[in-house]
């Protein structure tokens, strides 16, 4: 009786999980000191799979572990990597467990860019395992009982955790397999034999019959709910549709006859004899029906002899009343098993080979933080330079400080000729121009670059949408088209930076253009920029006046501020803070993250005091400011006036504007540089994932293509069509040269139409007499036609026994030796070979029909002389 189902597992292909997990660590992490033990971890998660998927596995304990640690490290790094089609894709493939292909077709398989799909097919692997390892247990023992209800229940939990997370693990139809339909079915079997289990226990145990009772009908009605799934699954064996039905039967009668014991003890007899009347039915029934399968002889042996017994007794003592089984309570149910709920981690001995590093979803969230911070950091940067700028552009439409240092009129002020001197040590125009001079080769290798990447997905898309309008609804992938639309917009956001950056490129050459003659005079020798300045007639007369003395400390106060803006953008651009600490608590509270709130109100309390730094600074730039054009108009006032002062006062204004236009200039020149260097590393990674996932659908494309190859190979050529009767009809294959045709004809009534001969079955072996075994007839065919109108004269038998002209050979059973001279009409199957005998005075052909079975049929013309089939020894 003990017979149990198990599952077979699935089978895959061979994954290389080194490659882009490494590539994905080495983009992700570049400086990471934890760079090397993920690389580490990648290695040993690879040999892992191998371990769980990629050999044979024992049915023991050990093996289980294995896949289970191996399942509970996909949930753990599926949060980590950014597992899809269109990022980090890895293509596994899986083939059915049931289907056991077909010698063109091969086995039914899918391949899928999913993890989800496979941690669904490594879960189903590990229940598969499970009811393997249960069905392998003692069950005489208390220790193997305890093992199979435990492994079955964890079987059931595993397959009921696949019906429930399949449909969402997948982006398209499963295999039969691993369907909500079939998965589902495979649960409520694990969850019946697990049920059996504990009743083959509490037997073993001899607990209470009534317990024993209500375990055993529990486990019938699960196999009644198994057995009805089941009806309608044509992907299973077809002995468990069998199997079923006869444990649904036998745990009935069990219920039935430990039942009967209850009725026994409580002195009713006549329902005792009833259970155990309708239990030897059902076992009979099994004995009946599922004997190949379910061996229920004991069981069969014992309930007949309890049923004998009782009715004995109750025929002879009590003579209570035998009551019909429909009259009978129901038996109670106790279902005590319950399917293992799937929560991680399923192996005791598992540790995260990534436990290190952080989730995607919190490295998604500190991505956008670090823009929320550098986006903060910039504008608070550039409002203190855009005062600065804003300071530096007024002052030298003021002609300051240049106008206090240049009251002698005739030498060259004091800060025209500092700038001069800066300019020179930073590389004068000769730098501007090799920075000017390298953009456009940066700019052509970024879009080249992103060109390259577009092109990939262009030739992948359109080979896809070939193939997806030949084999039409079959091409059942996923559409190129829809799978990079995020790639192509992030490329269209790519090409959109880079033609912004051009229009920048475009507005810092023409400023240099602008500028360009006065930042050549600057970088000349001193004594040439004095010679290019204009001279004009001392203003000494300023020297020592108050207004000059309030300017000059107005511009010291403003150096001041500029000073301290340095300072404050060193601290605003180092200030550092570990997000990640706040997302993962985030994520492990409440499983979600909203990065938005969390991000803005830390960048409040980290820059709050900044800004309000900032604002200040501003402000007290905008005083000096006024303060320093309302001294400058009472400066000039006192100024004489004159073409020669305000040409020379022109001049300086341009030295310092143009001083102020190179120092900008260049540094927008190094930023530019910068970004397109930043960018080309970021466009590379842009194009390394487009290349990833071209291969990979590419490596897709190539499975789905063979599938559809074997799918077609499995098609009928032609329409089905009926065969007609006379073809169908199996022959016998040949044991030698094919032999004339025989047909046998009975002797018809003549007013009856001629009936079509059937051919005869084969003969039983025929009884031999003792003359036809020793004695076989032997007839010398004719020569020649037969002369005349009448029958041919009857050939005697010969006195003594021929050899037979043909080698000898014993033949199968029922086989009868043919005479030597047999005619093929003159025989008839089932029937020793007679010579035919002549009556005197019968009239010959035509005249008259034969008169037996060894005479030409009327209206068929003379035979021709038969030849020997075989040779003569």
């Amino acid at each position: 009786m003990a017979t149990f189902i198990s599952v077979p597992l699935k089978k895959t292909s061979e994954v290389d999980l080194v490659k882009p997990l490494s590539k994905f660590i080495t983009t992700t992490y570049p400086t990471s000191e934890e760079q090397g033990e993920y690389l580490r971890a990648v290695e040993e998660l690879n040999k892992l799979r191998k371990s769980a998927v990629g050999r044979p596995l024992d049915k023991h304990e050990s093996s289980l572990d294995i896949l289970l640690r191996y399942y509970d490290q996909l949930c753990a790094v599926e949060p980590k990597f950014p597992f899809s089609e269109n990022q980090l894709c890895l293509t596994f493939t899986w083939k059915d467990a049931f289907d056991k292909g077909s010698l063109f077709g091969g086995s039914v398989k899918l391949a899928l860019a999913s993890l989800g799909y496979e941690k669904t097919c490594v879960l189903f692997n590990a229940a598969a395992l499970a009811s393997q390892i249960a069905s392998e247990q003692n069950l005489d023992s208390e220790e193997g009982l305890k093992n199979a209800a435990k492994f079955y229940q964890l079987a059931s939990g595993a397959f009921g955790h696949i019906k429930d997370t399949v449909l969402t693990s997948l982006n398209r139809e499963p295999t039969m397999d691993i369907s909500p339909e079939t998965v589902g079915t495979l649960s409520i079997i694990m969850l019946a034999q697990a049920q059996e289990v504990i009743f083959l226990k509490a037997t073993s145990d001899k607990m209470k019959d009534a317990v024993i009772a209500k375990l055993a009908n529990q486990a019938a009605d699960f196999y009644g709910d198994a057995y009805k799934q089941c009806q309608y699954k044509d992907n299973l064996p077809k002995e468990v549709l069998s199997v079923l039905a006869a444990k649904h039967c036998i745990m009935q009668a069990n219920a039935e006859l430990h039942q009967s014991a209850v009725a026994q003890k409580k002195k009713c007899y006549g329902e005792e004899i009833a259970r155990l009347q309708h239990s030897a039915e059902l076992v009979k029934k099994v004995a009946s029906h599922y004997d190949e399968y379910v061996s229920v002889k004991d069981l069969s042996d014992k309930i007949n002899r309890l049923h004998a017994a009782a009715k004995k007794d109750n025929d002879f003592i009590y003579h209570d009343r035998v009551p019909e089984i429909k009259d009978l309570d129901h038996i109670g149910k106790a279902a005590v098993v319950k399917a293992t709920t799937i929560t991680n981690p399923l192996s005791q001995k598992f540790t995260d080979l990534f436990e290190k590093m952080v989730p995607m979803m919190v490295q998604q969230s500190m991505s956008m933080y670090n823009q929320r911070k550098a986006e903060t950091v910039n504008r608070l940067v550039g409002t203190m330079r855009e005062a600065t700028n804003l300071c530096n552009g007024v002052l030298a439409s003021l002609n300051l400080p240049a106008a206090l240092e240049d009251l002698s009129g005739d030498s060259i002020p004091q800060s025209i000729a500092e700038k001069a001197r800066s300019i020179v040590q930073q590389g004068g125009l000769q730098s501007i121009e090799q920075l000017i001079r390298d953009l456009p080769e940066l700019l052509t290798r970024n879009r080249e670059i992103l060109d390259e990447a577009f092109k990939m997905l262009n030739d992948e898309e359109t080979t896809d949408n070939e193939l997806r309008a030949k084999f039409n609804q079959r091409w059942n992938r996923t559409a190129s088209g829809d799978l990079y639309k995020p790639l192509r917009t992030e490329g269209a956001n790519f090409r959109s930076i880079l033609d912004k950056a051009v229009q920048a490129d475009q507005v810092v050459k023409d400023r240099y253009n602008t500028h360009c003659e006065m930042i050549a005079l600057l970088c000349k020798p001193e004594n040439e920029l004095n010679a290019a300045i204009p001279s004009a007639n001392p203003i000494k007369t300023l020297q020592g006046s108050e207004v000059v003395n309030v300017l000059r400390s107005l511009l010291a106060q403003l150096d001041e501020v500029k000073k301290e803006r340095e300072t404050l953008e060193g601290e605003i651009k180092g200030v550092t803070f570990d997000m990640s600490v706040t997302f993962l608590t985030a994520l492990a509270q409440d499983a979600a993250i909203n990065e938005e709130q969390l991000s803005v109100n830390q960048l409040d309390q980290l820059y709050g005091a900044y800004k309000e730094k900032v604002q200040t600074s501003v402000h007290r730039q905008e005083e000096l400011l006024g303060q320093v054009q309302t001294s400058y108009q009472e400066f000039s006032s006192l100024k004489q006036s004159n073409s020669e002062a305000n040409q020379r006062e022109e001049v300086l204004k341009k030295l310092a504007s143009a001083h102020d236009s190179y120092v900008e200039i260049t540094n927008n020149l190094q930023e530019g540089t910068k970004f397109y260097n930043d960018l080309t590393e970021i466009l590379l990674k842009f194009q390394n994932k487009c290349s990833d996932i071209v291969f990979a659908r590419k490596t897709e494309r190539d499975e789905l293509l063979k599938e559809l190859q074997q799918s077609i190979a499995r098609e009928p050529s032609a329409p089905s069509f009926n065969v007609p009767a006379y073809q169908s009809a199996p022959a016998a294959p040949p044991s030698g040269p094919t032999p004339a045709p025989r047909t046998v004809f009975t002797q018809q009534d003549p007013g009856q139409p001629q009936a079509k001969p059937q051919p005869p079955a084969r003969p039983p072996p025929p009884t031999v007499t003792p003359h036809a075994a020793s004695s076989a007839p032997t007839n010398t065919p004719p020569t020649g036609p037969p002369t005349g109108t009448g029958n041919p004269p009857p050939m005697a038998p010969p006195n003594q026994a021929q050899g037979p002209p043909y080698p000898s050979y014993q033949g199968y059973p029922g086989y009868y030796q043919m005479p030597g001279g047999y005619g093929p009409y003159a025989y008839q199957f089932n029937m020793p070979y007679m010579p035919y005998q002549m009556t005197p005075g019968q009239a010959g052909y035509p005249g008259a029909p034969p008169a037996g079975p060894g005479q030409p049929y009327p209206g068929y013309p003379a035979q021709p002389p038969q030849q020997q089939y075989y040779p003569q020894q």
